[in-house]
């Protein structure tokens, strides 16, 4: 059975980008993430997908199973470690995080997205009793009463925060360590070049450049001090540096010769803080 015909703009656009990439991940010999999930999505989707299957989007499904997988990764590691959890995956999408990863029975699992987001969503996977969709803005804040605070928070934000002012993003994190006594933060970010050059293709260049600028860089770990005296920085992985597990030969050796240049490596980089 298909979904009702997909017609998203803007940030939410980008969902459906990445959900192909990962689907057509997941169909080569050797895959990074392997989202079954995400082919099965695609397939149910009623939406023309041609207009993004071209090599200019297509050779990008690497570096977005790389970061996908780095934030599965210390996420699970954050569950081993916190079997009783509470997970907020803001911004959430279409990802199918919560099915891939292997979540302890005591995890409560939360996905946040906005309303029009969360009807796709509801129309493609199922809530369960630790599983709920909560269709909310992210800088909204009535949303996060229906939390329960009681318990150690893993927080995910992928693909989020470059897309935010950085006035939302300070708001946001205080409201999410206000409500919550500890926890981890899990996020990506654009070096700052990335981000200029995103607001200067979309002022000259909008014709043909036609995805949502970000307006929050990352320029090293101070930042997330500097945006939450309580977030203490832990970890970052740059996705370049993981260039080993790229199969395909040319852009392997393209990620190679870019982590011999700090400010190519850093372009897009996981960052994880605790509080």
């Amino acid at each position: 059975m298909t979904t009702g015909k997909a017609d998203f703009t803007g940030v939410q656009s980008t969902m459906l980008v990445t959900l192909l990439l990962r689907a057509l991940e997941s169909k080569d010999k050797e895959p990074i993430l392997d989202d079954h999930f995400a082919a099965e999505a695609v397939d149910r989707i009623d939406y023309d997908w041609k207009k993004l299957d071209k090599p200019s989007i297509t050779r990008n499904r690497f570096g977005v199973a790389l970061r996908a997988k780095q934030f599965d990764d210390w996420a699970a590691d954050f569950l081993r470690r916190n079997p009783d959890a509470t997970v907020l995956h803001l911004a959430c999408g279409l990802d199918s995080r919560v099915f891939r990863l292997d979540l302890p029975a005591g995890v409560r699992w939360f996905d946040l997205d906005l309303p029009d987001v969360m009807e796709l969503r509801r129309a493609l996977y199922d809530e369960a009793d630790n599983y709920r969709m909560i269709a909310a803005s992210v800088t909204d804040e009535a949303w996060l009463d229906e939390i329960p605070p009681t318990k150690p928070a893993l927080i995910i934000a992928e693909g989020l925060l470059m897309y935010l002012h950085e006035a939302d993003v300070r708001g946001l994190l205080r409201r999410l360590t206000d409500r919550f006594a500890t926890g981890e933060l899990i996020f990506d970010g654009v070096a700052p070049w990335v981000a200029k050059t995103t607001r200067l293709l979309k002022k000259y260049m909008s014709r043909w450049y036609d995805y949502p600028v970000y307006w929050t860089a990352t320029r090293d770990s101070s930042d997330i001090e500097r945006w939450n005296p309580r977030l203490r920085y832990r970890d970052q992985a740059a996705i370049m540096t993981q260039y080993e597990r790229v199969p395909d030969p040319n852009l392997r050796r393209l990620y190679r010769v870019g982590t011999r240049f700090d400010w190519f490596k850093n372009y897009l980089r996981v960052f994880r803080a605790e509080f």
